[in-house]
């Protein structure tokens, strides 16, 4: 009888523990794909820049899944770890768990004050070749009310850090551009570029209409290197389809997308990046070495971070 109850207990405990992720089970590991600015936030701020445009030194049956995707996914897979961005954890912080890193819980407050230290920048980029006058006045425009303090009050609200230094308000320098004076609802305002930046340029575009003569905006999000590729680079044709008036990269731009001028490129908050597991993970905190470990395939299981 003691035998059978001992079995008994053993698959129970099994079961549990399947049940609710971590133990021995094998880690089911996500990332983002090589354009991805998030993926190249992630493992440089890790210590892992060679993870961040090859594939090959990644572990073995990885799954390559965007921002919403990797969110989405932590909802049901038990044994998943993953990345996003900062505001698509805090907009929905009890739907996974966010995991401390190198003893730091992720947060607004921690992101803000340096002491949690997996982050990167948000910039921007402006076409260098415009249709017409109007076009560069109405995105030099917003790119004004982005970095003016009540555009700084809107990426706050969605999860970033606005820069320092955004001393002045919209109402102060809207006079320096006339063109919002003017009836813009037949002009569509092309954003592009990073999908970790999507929700605060939606809200960005939704406040900055009404300021700019109901001018309409079009947020068509694909990757930071698309944010390049759309305004100064070999996608930015005005005779093709994907072009954009201002693009975004949630990570720095690379050595062969800085050669335009310096005066269309700028950052517009900081970000953090949280390693995201299953609610019912035992794991609540990871280094960057344990990161490290996981990614490279170096250890597979959950029970292994703890020996």
């Amino acid at each position: 009888m003691k035998k059978l109850l001992l079995v008994v207990s053993s698959l129970l405990l099994t079961f549990i523990l399947a049940a609710c992720g971590g133990g021995d089970n094998p880690i089911n590991v996500y990332t983002r794909d090589t354009t991805s600015g998030t993926r190249a936030g992630f493992f440089g701020g890790i210590g892992y820049d060679a993870a961040s445009e090859d594939d090959s030194v990644l572990v073995e049956g990885f799954i390559t899944a965007d921002n919403d995707g990797q969110f989405s996914a932590m909802q049901t897979d038990l044994d998943g770890i993953g990345y996003v961005s900062l505001y698509t954890y805090v907009s929905n912080p009890t739907a996974v768990k966010g995991l401390a890193f190198n003893g730091v819980e992720p947060s607004l407050q921690t992101a803000g004050n340096g002491s949690y230290e997996l982050t990167r920048p948000f910039n921007y980029i402006m076409r260098t070749e415009w249709a017409s006058d109007r076009d560069e006045e109405i995105a030099k425009a917003f790119v004004a009310f982005m970095l003016s303090s009540d555009g700084g009050d809107i990426i706050a609200d969605e999860g970033a850090a606005p820069m320092d230094g955004a001393n002045y308000t919209w109402n102060s320098v809207s006079s320096d551009y006339p063109v919002c004076a003017t009836d813009n609802s037949d002009f569509t305002l092309r954003f592009r570029g990073s999908d970790s930046v999507q929700g605060i340029a939606e809200a960005l575009a939704a406040a900055f209409s009404p300021e700019c003569g109901n001018v309409v905006t079009d947020n068509n999000h694909t990757g930071s290197s698309d944010g390049y590729k759309r305004t100064q680079g070999v996608e930015s044709d005005l005779g093709g389809v994907n072009w954009g008036h201002v693009g975004f990269a949630s990570r720095p731009f690379y050595d062969d997308e800085s050669d335009g001028p310096a005066d269309t490129r700028g950052t517009l908050a900081s970000d953090a990046i949280v390693a995201i597991v299953h609610n019912d993970n035992p794991v609540d905190s990871v280094t960057a070495q344990d990161l490290i470990d996981i990614y490279t395939g170096t250890v597979t299981s959950w029970s292994e971070l703890s020996e």
